[in-house]
């Protein structure tokens, strides 16, 4: 599809405002929606940018001209703007995308952006493959009707179930790479064989969390080409689905970078189908792995182990992008509202409309069919942080405390209700605080058991651990009780600090948890 054909797409009315014959020339490669005033980081070289022009304000002399600088410099082929809002397009915007060469469309203000968007995949994912080869094994009233329903509207459980009975071939189900069930002819949906990944449905960005999948419950070889022909003839289906999740974690996107900020969260709370919410819960996940295990921050790039990292083809490629993605699949089949995404620290996040008990246990069953889709030695891992009301103060505290749980939980996913002792809450601290923590306060010690045949460190692990009790710590440590008050006179002597006293106990505990490993009683 090239930008030129937006202008001949059936009942859609829509129209050059200005863009010379090479520039209706370029090739499109998607559609996306946005009112941001910048929006160039949410964009993709060659997309096309509808716009119902809410940004604009006919005071603001250069907001045009920001505007298509950013489109610009994102490599977008086009700017579809709608009339709606303001009536016509302002000569400001088309002088804009005449200084920068960005052709410039008119939506008419009757005509749904849902519409066109619809219209666009279609074109490029069902009239692009109408020509192929392969499409030649399904007769050609049952593709017609096929994308018929599909530009109906259609939701994809009633166009594969229009599709398995008209071409008589075994029940299918439509999966996501991630395993979660997108339509189905038959329940129970089989699990998948080993190596059995399904043909490819629409575009896939090499996430190991998204695309689609179709999969024969039964592999007949007979019915193999019309199987992967009809794969191909669903694409504008995943292509719609995609374009779908994109815009959701753009929402999703900018309410995370609102909550860094000081604006109000009304709008981007709505955007994202929460505003009705009477609480939050706050969820942060991260994908771990590589040769050296070094890239912990999630923002960074990751080495992803003998496969050499990353693929960065469409700025989905990071390992913040797949962690998003891995939360919405996980997320998905609660069937509430929720929003994932990146914020601008390159961190995956979702705030979810959902119990915090409930979101945990979903995570902890969904993440191992997740975690089975990574290679090498990534892991994935999550955080949830409590429920919490929709105020910014209360939510960026909710997301502080799901980071400081995914840092510290001893398991795979953490959950704040959990975090209901010192060893836990200990666990949540960079490892270099604690460290520095465990030295300070019990170097003397180490360098004691180093040089002597004698463990003090060992034996103040076992007198906390019996609350001060010299005889327990007598029988525990198999030697006399005047022993044990030797030896303790010896800590207070090295450390400085006071056993009698509750608050040095608690100090010397906390620093014997912050020990790489539990020191050995001797």
């Amino acid at each position: 599809m090239i930008v030129g054909d937006l202008l001949h797409l059936d009942d859609l009315d829509i129209r050059l405002a200005w863009g010379t014959p090479d520039l209706l020339d370029r090739p499109v490669t998607g559609i996306s929606s946005t009112d941001l005033q910048d929006p160039a980081r949410y964009l993709q070289p060659g997309e096309l940018v509808l716009t119902g022009l809410v940004w604009w304000q006919p005071a603001d002399a250069s907001g045009a001209l920001r505007f298509a600088t950013a489109l610009r410099s994102a490599g977008v082929a086009a700017l579809l703007a709608g009339e709606g809002t303001h009536g016509s397009i302002p000569d400001r915007l088309a002088d804009a995308c005449r200084t920068h060469g960005i052709p410039l469309l008119a939506v008419p203000a009757g005509i749904s952006f849902r519409a066109v968007t619809d219209r666009v995949y279609l074109r490029l994912w069902g009239d692009l493959r109408a020509g192929a080869q392969d499409t030649a094994a399904i007769p050609e009233t049952v593709r017609h009707d096929l994308l018929d329903l599909m530009h109906a509207g259609a939701a994809p459980g009633e166009v594969l179930a229009h599709a398995v009975g008209r071409l008589g071939v075994p029940d299918c189900s439509i999966t996501t790479a991630g395993g979660r069930a997108v339509a189905t002819t038959a329940t129970p949906v089989p699990p998948a064989g080993r190596g059995d990944a399904g043909l490819p449905v629409g575009p896939q960005d090499g996430s190991p969390f998204d695309g689609w999948r179709l999969r024969p419950h039964v592999r007949a070889a007979a019915v193999e080409p019309m199987l992967q022909a009809l794969a191909d003839l669903l694409a504008p289906l995943a292509a719609r689905d995609r374009a779908a999740a994109g815009a959701s974690r753009r929402a999703a996107g900018r309410l995370l970078e609102a909550l860094a900020g000081e604006g109000g969260l009304a709008e981007p709370l709505a955007a994202c189908g929460l505003g009705e919410a009477e609480a939050l819960v706050a969820v942060t996940a991260r994908i771990d792995g590589g040769r050296d295990d070094g890239g912990r921050d999630g923002g960074g790039r990751i080495d992803g182990g003998p496969d050499g990292g990353w693929p960065d083809g469409n700025g989905d490629g990071t390992p913040a992008a797949w962690s998003a993605h891995a939360l919405a699949e996980a997320l998905h089949p609660l069937g509430v509202p929720y929003a994932a995404g990146t914020d601008r620290a390159g961190r995956a996040a979702a705030l979810v409309a959902a119990p915090a008990d409930r979101v945990a246990e979903r995570l902890r069953r969904a993440r191992p069919a997740l975690q089975a889709r990574l290679t090498g030695r990534r892991t994935l891992r999550v955080g949830v942080g409590p429920a919490a009301p929709p105020s910014p103060a209360a939510l960026r505290a909710a997301l502080v405390q799901a980071r400081y749980v995914l840092e510290g939980s001893a398991g795979p996913v953490g959950s704040a209700v959990e975090l209901d002792s010192l060893a836990g809450l200990l666990r949540g601290i960079p490892p270099e605080v604690t460290a520095a923590f465990h030295a300070r306060l019990l170097a003397p010690l180490v360098t004691h058991d180093r040089e002597n045949g004698v463990s003090l460190l060992g034996t103040l692990a076992v007198f906390l651990d019996h609350d001060g009790s010299w005889a327990r710590t007598a029988e525990s440590l198999h030697i006399h009780v005047n022993t044990v008050h030797y030896r303790i006179r010896r800590i207070e002597e090295l450390t400085g600090r006071n056993l009698a006293r509750l608050q040095d106990r608690l100090d010397l505990r906390a620093a014997l948890l912050c020990a790489p490993e539990p020191a050995p009683a001797r």
